[in-house]
């Protein structure tokens, strides 16, 4: 039995994170959190040209996380991420930035200096991932994951590349604390396209460009198909140029209480956080 279509999610209206990221949020923790778990937030920043910039370069200043994951996958510009435990960098067209905020951590994003002089088209996607509840308070790490090392799968209709999980045998460089599958596919030609989803896994396919039709129903660029716990595969009909980011996990089960950048299991950890974060127990980002 395949995985079955049940809703279609997205964003209508955009909303700026700062002055360098201009986002639809097309699904978040405010939600039913069972059904997207491990998944908590995705944030579109879907296709715009930013002017030259001779000034400071955009983006969001310093602010913390605590009890989750931001994985950023870069379309088109550049970002630097700089955090206060040492991680960092740029990241270009195809490269993805995996930080695991854990016990707390304080960052900050922006354009690079280089792509915010020349500008150009940009697009991106910030994915926030849940922790398991045994691990909210891991000590933060950062993975700098560049395209030249995720590798990249040819199969029936298009092609895959594997930031996280499995495809066809092919392990992804990423490493995760729960199991999860996160897909960047290509449809070059329009057609018929099955992709192989585990059965038990919450299952979303987002559409970045192009679409694709399945169970009778069109799902379009800057909306999401989520799928079935039960069974096993997804058929898609696509359009030619399709391009889809493809997420499956294994849900955690546990309570998913959040309050802007804190994600823990319970309100008293939710206070716990702001507590430490206003008391100086995150630290402080290097000058």
């Amino acid at each position: 039995m395949t995985k079955s279509l049940v809703e279609i999610m997205g964003a209508d209206r955009s909303h700026w994170v700062g002055d360098g990221f201009r986002v639809r949020t097309l699904f978040s923790y405010d939600g039913d959190t069972d059904a997207i778990s491990p998944f908590l937030l995705l944030d579109y920043g879907d296709p715009h040209f930013f002017e030259p910039n001779t000034g400071s370069p955009r983006g969001v200043g310093q602010h913390p996380h605590r009890g989750f994951e931001t994985v950023t996958i870069v379309y088109d510009g550049e970002v630097s991420h700089r955090d206060n435990h040492g991680g960092g960098g740029t990241i270009g067209p195809g490269d993805v930035q995996w930080m695991t905020a854990g016990s707390g951590v304080i960052h900050e994003e922006f354009h690079s200096k280089a792509y915010s002089e020349k500008g150009g088209p940009f697009r991106m996607i910030q994915l926030w991932v849940n922790l398991p509840k045994k691990n909210k308070m891991d000590p933060p790490r950062y993975q700098a994951i560049l395209d030249a090392e995720i590798p990249a799968i040819g199969f029936d209709g298009g092609t895959a590349r594997i930031i996280a999980g499995e495809f066809e045998g092919n392990k992804g460089p990423a490493s995760t604390f729960s199991p999860m599958n996160i897909w960047d596919v290509k449809i070059p030609e329009a057609g018929d396209v099955s992709l192989d989803l585990p059965e038990g896994h919450n299952a979303m396919v987002v559409v970045l460009s192009g679409y694709v039709e399945t169970d009778g129903k069109r799902i379009s660029a800057a909306r999401i198909g989520r799928f079935s716990v039960e069974g096993s595969g997804v058929n898609l009909k696509a359009a030619k140029d399709t391009r889809l980011l493809v997420l499956t996990g294994e849900p955690l089960g546990d309570p998913v209480v959040g309050h802007g950048p804190f994600v823990m299991t319970s309100v008293d950890e939710i206070r716990q956080a702001f507590v430490d974060f206003q008391s100086g127990r995150f630290g402080s980002m290097p000058e």
